[in-house]
């Protein structure tokens, strides 16, 4: 068996462990869980160090159990949030967790005889149970003032502006009867999250030691962050989702392709099943040349491979290479309605004329921020618009069904970098 331990340790995706559980991981195919909260029905780039740290388990020998939050997903983790989230309906919780469980798939093992994946949705013990019996077998075993000196906890509790409400207090009671759930049906001895959970595993760890007598331990990884300070997992549209529809490929490479030069390496390691020597090999690179982006274009590679396929990847690289060399119209049409999803400010319309498009789009912006016509006309005859990857300098230029690519669509460039899709309408 790999040493799943020291595999995390180097890749950095180990933060904090309970004592021995180094050595519990070395002698034995162990139980993992780590949950996941079904708040949406796609997971998002957030998702993706709990996922690969399951993935490495199973490589690894072990048993990993993906624990979707039916549950304890109506109320809320009240970790690492300053107020309390909206509930969600039941209906969509459990549209949500059916979303995460395909999603899942993709990259966990279900079927293998060895050591097969497990996916639970803590619904099944929690929605039936009745609030006396559960307060009598799980609540007595809770202190109030041990509770109150968790760090989640407290920092809410002292927060006098925000306070916490009793239904997320009890978020930390839950979470610990799922790892004494999971210990009993599936002999589950690791519980894995995001080094703010510590105070919930290890406060299931006790409930363990205290309802059935057993040792169980607690991993963590770090919360992962960007070296600028700012929240992983967003771009200027959002939330990157590994769901296609949500995200396009082409946006998903791009948002790893644009990685800070300090993180690159990083989520290289993290992210991504390329060797030690094929890591140190891009470090000394990026090292050396780092305006070159080779270690950028690996990890947008690895990573779109990973969760959209070889021919996701293609088509990312196809309008990534279209954009850059202003070769427009080589793309197909399933390009273009990936551009139309998230890829490229977009703008529907009639037959019309450029210099208007140039102005519904917002192109025609002069140095005091005015969007007018004759600075539209301006860009056309100082030669600085293109439209589907052709320089236009006939002011008179009307954008027609007959001249859109598949009929539906034009790209309007105004000098390098900018880009503006025209989706013209049904007829």
């Amino acid at each position: 068996m790999t040493h799943l331990f020291d595999e995390l340790a180097w890749r950095g995706m180990l933060q904090d462990a309970t004592e021995g559980a180094r050595d519990h991981l070395a002698t034995g195919a162990r139980g993992i869980y780590i949950g996941f909260d079904p708040t949406a029905d796609s997971l998002h780039v957030g998702s993706l160090l709990p996922i690969m740290v399951l993935v490495h388990a199973q490589r690894a020998g072990h048993h990993p159990i993906a624990l979707v939050g039916g549950a304890t997903g109506l109320i809320g983790d009240p970790s690492g949030k300053s107020a309390e989230r909206p509930l969600l309906l039941r209906e969509q919780m459990e549209a949500n967790a059916q979303g995460i469980r395909s999603q899942l798939e993709h990259f966990l093992d279900f079927e293998t005889t060895s050591n097969p994946a497990r996916m639970r949705n803590n619904l099944d013990w929690l929605g039936g149970t009745g609030v006396l019996d559960f307060l009598r077998d799980v609540g007595k075993h809770f202190s109030v003032n041990a509770m109150l000196r968790k760090e989640s906890v407290r920092r809410r509790v002292e927060d006098p502006q925000q306070g916490i409400s009793y239904t997320e207090f009890s978020y930390m009671i839950l979470q610990s009867y799922d790892y004494v759930v999971l210990n009993r049906e599936h002999d589950c001895t690791i519980q894995m999250g995001g080094s703010d959970q510590w105070g919930n595993i290890t406060a299931g760890m006790d409930l363990i030691r205290r309802m059935e007598g057993r040792q169980a331990h607690a991993i963590t990884y770090p919360l992962v962050t960007k070296s600028d300070g700012t929240k992983f997992g967003k771009s200027s549209g959002g939330a990157i989702w590994l769901d296609p529809e949500r995200t396009s490929p082409f946006s998903f490479y791009q948002f790893w392709l644009n990685s800070h030069d300090d993180d690159v390496i990083r989520y290289l390691k993290m992210f991504t099943f390329l060797t030690t020597d094929r890591l140190a090999e891009l470090e000394t690179v990026h090292a050396e040349e780092p305006g070159r982006r080779h270690a950028h274009r690996a990890l947008a590679e690895e990573m779109t491979r990973l969760v959209h396929g070889d021919e996701g990847l293609e088509a990312a690289t196809r309008i990534t290479s279209a954009m850059f060399q202003n070769s427009l119209s080589s793309l197909g049409e399933t390009d273009l309605q990936q551009l139309a999803l998230d890829g490229m400010e977009k703008t529907r319309t009639g037959e019309v004329a450029l210099l208007q498009a140039l102005v519904d789009s917002g192109l025609a912006v002069t140095p005091r921020g005015e969007v007018t016509i004759g600075q539209a006309r301006k860009l056309v005859q100082g030669n600085s618009v293109s439209v589907n990857g052709e320089k236009v300098t006939d002011v008179e230029r009307q954008l027609q069904r007959a001249d859109a690519l598949f009929g539906r669509y034009f790209v309007l460039q105004k000098g390098k970098k900018n880009h503006h899709l025209i989706e013209l309408e049904a007829e």
